[in-house]
């Protein structure tokens, strides 16, 4: 509750109404921090990815991610899988259509022969539409 003093008299006056400006301060920092965390909050599966000097393409909405860690083990999202069950997995995630972009994300580790056997994996279950997903590099040379 807040009070005032009128001008004319020297009593003091209570004030019934609520004061919002705290409230509105909270507010706008919380939303603020919710827009910086919520992009960081896609895919938990750490690698180190290898970078690249390319100009980036539009992300979907709901992108599609098959990643391989440095230990081989393949991950639809956070979800482990493997070769056998990739087709069926995959057909889950992308809802029947095979047309769907798939983003390919591998530790820098894996070895090049590892990473083709998964895209010929892909390519075998019916997904042609393939892009491997690289740290991007600034104009000095650095990721």
């Amino acid at each position: 509750m807040s009070a005032g003093l009128d001008s004319g008299d020297d009593e003091i006056h209570e004030t019934h109404e609520i004061n919002v400006t705290p409230f509105i301060d909270v507010m706008l920092v919380l939303l603020i921090v919710f827009m910086i965390a919520a992009p960081l909050a896609t895919v938990d599966v750490a690698v180190q990815l290898p970078a690249a000097s390319v100009e980036p393409k539009e992300r979907p909405e709901a992108p599609v991610f098959i990643t391989v860690d440095e230990s081989l083990a393949i991950f639809l999202g956070e979800e482990e899988i493997n070769a056998d069950t990739m087709k069926a997995k995959l057909d889950v995630a992308t809802k029947n259509s095979p047309e769907e972009p798939i983003f390919l994300r591998a530790d820098e580790t894996v070895d090049y022969g590892d990473l083709m056997r998964v895209m010929n994996d892909l390519r075998a279950a019916g997904y042609l539409n393939i892009s491997l997903v690289a740290l991007e590099l600034d104009v000095a040379g650095a990721p």
